[in-house]
């Protein structure tokens, strides 16, 4: 019988986001992409993930869909068989990230998802990855595009009302795969460092040559790494496996 692993999408992604990883890892498993489109926060998001799941599966999130997946695990972590957690952090909003984020989704709605994809698509990629690979820029800039800046909305209010993840980390027993881009300036690889310190053997992947973006700009690396991680055996009893 083949696993179920859901692929969680993170601000203004959807499944194009993890489209060479479900190609990649179709072959093998049920591969779920859950659209949190007009969900506004992470607990609905997760949820929602609960609500589509079989009875045990395996969950990765990327970026706010690492949050997401985190707050499955806190939710059922009996049913969780293994989480993987890329390009994420686990603290709480910072006194000064409601300003900043509301710069943006005033810009989204007074000049549009194009003009908000100029300003907000850069830093999330390698520096320079977006003037050197024409390919990637436009699925990034179509991705974005076919958002709105009422779902932008959303993803910003789940953001502004995460919960501190921190405290739980130590508490996760199943395999745990932590990555990041080697070049990620939102959520760096040190931010993740103190989340692999936390949880008990897990096992932690840094991806050449990518920003933030790691899904779609270092797409065989993060494949091949949830393929690992994916044969990774794991009991029904969901106890006592490690990396």
């Amino acid at each position: 019988m083949r696993e179920t692993l859901f692929l969680l999408p993170g601000l203004l992604c959807d499944a194009t986001i993890w489209a060479h990883q479900t190609r990649t890892l179709a072959a093998d498993h049920d591969v779920r992409v859950p659209d949190f489109r007009m969900l506004d926060s992470i607990d609905a998001m997760a949820d929602a993930v609960l609500a589509q799941a079989p009875e045990r599966f395996s969950v990765a999130g990327h970026s706010m869909g690492a949050r997401v997946a985190l707050a499955v695990i806190a939710r059922a972590p009996h049913r969780v068989r293994r989480l993987a957690l890329l390009d994420t952090g686990v603290h709480p909003p910072s006194p000064t990230e409601a300003e900043r984020r509301k710069a943006l989704t005033d810009l989204s709605e007074q000049q549009g998802m194009r003009a908000l994809a100029d300003v907000w698509l850069p830093p999330m990629v390698g520096e320079g990855r977006l003037e050197a690979d024409p390919a990637l820029r436009a699925a990034l800039y179509a991705m974005v595009e076919r958002m709105t800046p009422a779902i932008h909305r959303n993803h910003i209010a789940a953001l502004l009302g995460r919960p501190d993840a921190a405290a739980g980390l130590s508490a996760i027993r199943c395999p745990v795969l932590v990555g990041v881009g080697r070049d990620d300036r939102w959520s760096p690889p040190a931010q993740h460092e103190p989340i692999v310190a936390a949880i008990p053997g897990a096992h932690f992947v840094v991806f050449e040559g990518s920003g933030h973006m790691a899904p779609m700009e270092a797409p065989d690396a993060v494949a091949q790494a949830l393929r690992d991680w994916m044969a990774i055996p794991v009991s029904d009893a969901g106890e006592g496996e490690t990396w």
